[in-house]
């Protein structure tokens, strides 16, 4: 089995700065006040956003 020096895989992930990995999918829960249904709002955003659409979507 072949090794891997930190160095490769630390200059392999700069490289793939730009892919898909740095998104993730996320889905927030919206309880209707005046039916009581759930609505669910899903979007794809870029994981070091993460915790600002959670804070801003209320």
């Amino acid at each position: 089995m072949a090794k891997v020096s930190k160095n490769a895989r630390v200059a392999q992930r700069a490289a793939n700065a730009g892919s898909g990995k740095d998104h993730v999918r996320v889905i927030k829960s919206m309880k209707d006040p005046v039916t009581g249904k759930y609505t669910y709002k899903e979007s794809i955003i870029h994981k070091d956003k993460v915790k600002d659409f959670f804070e801003n979507n209320k």
